[in-house]
This record gives structure tokens, C-alpha cells and sequence, in this order.
């Protein structure tokens, strides 16, 4: 594969909002728990079974392992997250593989702002970070960045994962339902884990498949 631009444009940084402090920024000076150094496995599924198509977005890319895998399957591909720190990683890793992959630093709640529209959108471990009123908002959001029947894809925690360790909050099926409705149908919710540096076998996780109607 030849080696592509991978750019970070000043155009996105003008337009898609990021907020003045990054709330995870920080946490990519080091590795975080999160940071696998590959792709999710239900990732590497979906993209097999063709669920992962045309263009695609991965919303809060991190350091872009998921991202840089599709670009690596021939898709068109995007990245956005708001944490500097992570975009400039991604861009870093994705140079060294030779893909072609757009990362913009911003803010999920304001896709609209891209001014493109995707047939896919993938989601590992930033919905269940949302607040019940933001979650709402990421709703839109998505919607606006999305072909019409465009395809959300989701990992996030699920209630079965243990409090004890603290961590984000766990998401149930009905919660989902709940958040996606009009303007949408839920396809799937199934039972899965979620890939992490500190849970062997992953954490208790949720993989939602949703349409945009």
C-alpha cells in the first residue's frame, strides 16, 4: 500500500467544537486502559460480515487502532476525537502503517459541523460516558452525520460489568431504546466484551447495531 496524507486540516480545528479542557486528554500522555494497540474484536467481525461499510466514521477514535484497521480493509475512512493528545497519536500511527485515514480533533456532540455524511458510524466506549442529557444530544448528532439508512455501531459497558473497580457508567438494552427512537431502529443488542488492558477475556459489554430511518 502506498503511503497517503493523513491530515488534520485547519478547517476542522476552526469549526468542530472541542471545549477548552479535553476531559481525557490527559490520560494520552501514557497509555490508557482503554488503548489496546489494535482493533476491537467485534470490529474485526463486523468488518468481515460486512456490517462496517462504505464511508465510515469512528467517533472518539482514541489514537485511531480501529480507525487505521478499516483504512486498512479499503474503506473511507474518518476519525474524530477531542482530545489533542490522542489525534496526534492517531495521525502518527497511521503515517507509520501507510493508510489513509482523515482525523479531526472534535467534538462527537457537533458532527453536523463535518459538512459530510457517513454509511457507517462506530462507537467504542464513548456513549456510555455521556450524561443522560448528552446522550440525547449525541443522538442528533449522529443522525446528522449519517446517510440515510446509515448504520450506528456501538460498544459500550453493559450493567452485568462490576462497579467496583469505578470507571464509567454501564449502559442497559433499555437505555438504548430509550435513546434511540425517533428517526431510528435499533436492529440489535447483544451481549458481548469489550477489549481492555485490565480485564482478561474483556469487560461485560453491549454491541448495538442501529439504522437510521
Amino acid at each position: 500500500m502506498t503511503s497517503k496524507e493523513v491530515t488534520l486540516t485547519g478547517r476542522a480545528r476552526e469549526k468542530i467544537h472541542t471545549g477548552s479542557h479535553p476531559p481525557f486528554n490527559e490520560s494520552y500522555r501514557g497509555t490508557p486502559p482503554w488503548d489496546i494497540g489494535r482493533p476491537q474484536s467485534e470490529w474485526v467481525k463486523l468488518v468481515r460480515s460486512g456490517e462496517v461499510r462504505g464511508r465510515v466514521l469512528d467517533a472518539g477514535c482514541g489514537t485511531g487502532e480501529s480507525a487505521i484497521y478499516f483504512a486498512q480493509q479499503g474503506l473511507d475512512v474518518w476519525g474524530i476525537d477531542s482530545a489533542p493528545l490522542a489525534i496526534e497519536k492517531a495521525i502518527r500511527k497511521a503515517k507509520a502503517c501507510e493508510v489513509k485515514v482523515r482525523f479531526v480533533l472534535g467534538d462527537a456532540l457537533h458532527l453536523g459541523e463535518l459538512g459530510e455524511k457517513f454509511d457507517t458510524i462506530t462507537d467504542t466506549g464513548l456513549f456510555h460516558v455521556f450524561s443522560d442529557s448528552d446522550r440525547a444530544l449525541y443522538s442528533a448528532s449522529l443522525r446528522s452525520a449519517m446517510k440515510r439508512n446509515g448504520t450506528f455501531l456501538m460498544l459500550c459497558f453493559s450493567t452485568k460489568e462490576p462497579a467496583d473497580w469505578g470507571g464509567p457508567r454501564r449502559v442497559s438494552e433499555d437505555e438504548i431504546h430509550q435513546t434511540f427512537t425517533r428517526r431510528w431502529k435499533v436492529n440489535y443488542v447483544k451481549e458481548t466484551r469489550i477489549d481492555t488492558q485490565f480485564h482478561e477475556g474483556g469487560g461485560h459489554a453491549l454491541l448495538a447495531s442501529i439504522t437510521a430511518a
